[in-house]
């Protein structure tokens, strides 16, 4: 396997996802898709660049009453590598999103981790839309490659 492809995201309000993908995690739409006949309409975000850039589809029912239901399971988990992991979660914590228990540890492939929890809060409303999302401290190696000027 060469890497991840695309992580599709199902939620009955698509708003609410791009509002977390888009407008807080800072990804770009690229495109779109509507189907009747497969009862999705999905916006197309691209997490990363180059060859190794990951798709993420958010996709929302045409008819949440219709089969398949796109947004049921939403999915489990996804990871995310991240630059500097205290200070997206300052930075995520400052506009409403909320964590799971735990704060910033080390994870099972020992990185440092932390999770947005799936569902928002009164106190902090935005969470992961049902989906448990992994934030991952990308080893420096990964974090200058990222940085490096795009030739």
């Amino acid at each position: 396997m060469l890497g991840v492809q695309q992580i599709a995201l199902g939620s009955t309000d698509k708003e609410r996802l791009k509002r977390l993908w888009v407008e807080l995690l800072g990804l770009e739409r690229t495109g779109g898709f509507r189907s009747e006949a497969e009862n999705v309409d999905e916006d197309i975000l691209v997490a990363g660049g180059e060859a190794f850039g990951v798709e993420i589809d958010l996709m929302q029912p045409v008819d949440p009453a219709k089969t398949p239901r796109i947004s049921e399971p939403a999915l489990h988990h996804v990871g995310l590598w991240i630059d500097d992991l205290p200070r997206a979660v300052e930075w995520l914590t400052a506009r409403g999103v909320r964590f799971a228990p735990g704060g910033i540890r080390r994870g099972a492939a020992g990185h440092d981790v932390c999770f947005i929890h799936p569902k928002g809060s009164e106190r902090a409303p935005q969470g992961g839309e049902g989906v448990l999302i992994e934030l991952v401290q990308a080893p420096a190696e990964l974090v200058a490659i990222a940085r490096a000027p795009k030739k």
